[in-house]
């Protein structure tokens, strides 16, 4: 009876204001965030294709059949109705035996070529680059967004920035659930590159904020990837299976419920009206950007996933033209990488300290490079499994590595506030995402989806040995000093909603020139 009156008594709204300087709600906070953000990013992998793909085919069809109906009336005027209710094309009843009702068949009933199994190569290819361009245009966005949500961070705090991604994020969500052009899909997937950069930027700097060891960080970070991966995991075959029993709306309004519960939980807890800027001055974005260990690791995140980035809009129209795949299967592919990539970063969030990041980035780098060229020697939808685990796990090794090292790098060799080197992360990881489905598109419809994967796999294997450069990078001799001694204290920045706290003994902020 005791627990019985806990539980009537417990007030989830005080409990979540309580619970306010708790680094673990708001690790939970920033995990959901990713979450969302990835699993809106790959639900689309399975249904964009296939969509575009039919509504190209019906536009088709649609055509020859006013063709044909023009042919069949003659001196051109017109004496047909066309039936908006089932897009049929009737003429009109007349008294005469001799002229009876003709009904011209719809789409549905004319012969024409099954999205599950297309036979039109040339439209098919075609189609690579449209998708190509649609997928890549978030990242490009949010590629042109992050170096102003970097700074701004650093201003106003990371409360604001994080629950604008929210919104922004939730209205991409409802116009990819009722668009039926490509016009208004491409404005939609533009529109996710300006929450998502919102929401990525402010969570991973509110997290290096929070998480001031470097042991502890990686761990965390690792956590909220495992958002991302989540997200990774459960789009593609969330997608397909709902657009193939259910319809191309249904798996966007429960994103939107579920983009409404995290929007709720950042209103309770953040309190996203106050401006909480940074005490110290940190350091500009152009300086990090020259910085050669900073690009090093930058570009393992980038040419890591650029990789997956080529495979989205590519590998589900080579399925299709290939191996007959129908429309669940399109999703299901990327499963084994989705869950791979889960596990990747779960392992190596903590592993990766131990064994050295920079080594842990360099074998995910091969592994990401050999897994990709094996991809095109599947023949079914079971050859698949085992080179598309290995790029995910691959893929996870290498982001549960670079990600806490950027942060360490920065309190390394420059000041440490976090905003503006997180925002450089998100560029790479854009950069790839932006790159790569507009590269690939172009490629796979020149020279074969085959060779695509070829480019890549040899581009992640030559990059690889500048991990090496990441073992030991220099540093101010008083941080190495500081970074180096677990006893000696480092004055550090702790978030809080109530205001900014300062730990460890007193120091005088150090500028770089």
């Amino acid at each position: 009876m005791g627990r019985l009156d806990e539980l009537r008594q417990f007030n989830l709204l005080k409990w979540l204001r309580e619970e306010r300087q708790s680094r673990k709600l708001i690790l939970f906070i920033v995990f959901v965030a990713l979450l969302l953000d990835n699993m809106l990013l790959t639900v689309v992998v399975p249904i964009i294709p296939s969509y575009l793909y039919t509504l190209d085919e019906t536009a088709e069809v649609n055509v020859t059949v006013t063709q044909q109906q023009q042919q069949q009336t003659p001196g051109g005027s017109f004496h047909s109705i066309v039936s908006l209710y089932d897009n049929s094309v009737r003429l009109p009843v007349s008294n005469s035996t001799d002229r009876p009702t003709m009904v011209v068949p719809t789409h549905q009933d004319l012969p024409h070529n099954s999205s599950d199994c297309p036979q039109s190569n040339k439209r098919l290819l075609n189609e690579n680059v449209k998708v190509g361009l649609l997928f890549a245009s978030k990242a490009t966005v949010q590629l042109i967004t992050n170096p102003f949500i970097g700074p701004l961070t650093n201003r106003i705090g990371y409360q604001i920035p994080i629950f604008a991604g929210f919104c922004i994020m939730f209205l991409s969500t409802i116009m990819f659930a009722f668009s039926s052009s490509y016009a208004l899909l491409f404005l939609a997937r533009s529109l996710q590159g300006v929450g998502s950069s919102c929401s990525s930027v402010a969570g991973m700097g509110m997290l290096a904020s929070v998480y001031t060891n470097d042991e502890e960080r990686g761990h965390a970070i690792g956590i909220a990837l495992g958002g991302l991966a989540l997200g990774v995991l459960v789009g593609p075959p969330f997608g397909s299976v709902m657009y193939d029993f259910v319809g191309k709306t249904a798996p966007f309004l429960i994103l939107a419920f579920l983009a409404v519960f995290d929007g709720a939980l950042q209103l309770f807890v953040l309190q996203p009206t106050k401006v909480e800027p940074e005490s110290q001055k940190g350091t500009p974005l152009l300086t990090l950007m020259k910085d050669p260990y900073i690009i090093i690791a930058a570009g393992a995140i980038c040419f890591g996933n650029m990789a997956i980035a080529m495979m989205e809009p590519t590998l589900p129209l080579w399925m299709m033209e290939t191996m007959c795949a129908r429309k669940w299967q399109l999703g299901i592919a990327f499963l084994p990488a989705s869950i791979s990539y889960l596990i990747g970063t779960y392992i190596f969030g903590t592993l990766a300290h131990k064994m050295g990041r920079w080594l842990c980035a360099l074998i995910g780098m091969m592994m990401v490079g050999i897994s990709v060229i094996c991809v095109p020697l599947a023949r079914d939808i079971y050859g698949l499994i085992l080179p598309n685990f290995g790029v995910g796990f691959a893929i996870g090794m290498v982001d549960s590595s670079m990600m806490p090292i950027m942060g360490y790098l920065v309190d390394l060799r420059h000041v440490s506030v976090y905003g503006s080197v997180y925002a450089i992360a998100d560029v790479a990881f854009c950069m790839g995402f932006a790159l790569g489905p507009s590269i690939g598109g172009s490629i796979a419809e020149n020279i074969g989806f085959p060779w695509l994967m070829t480019i890549i796999g040899v581009v992640d294997i030559f990059f690889a040995p500048l991990c090496f450069f990441l073992r030991s990078p220099p540093g101010q001799e008083e941080k190495i000093a500081i970074l180096s001694d677990s006893n000696c204290s480092l004055k550090t920045m702790s978030y809080s909603t109530q205001g900014t706290h300062v730990q460890g003994e007193t120091m005088e902020p150090e500028y770089d020139d």
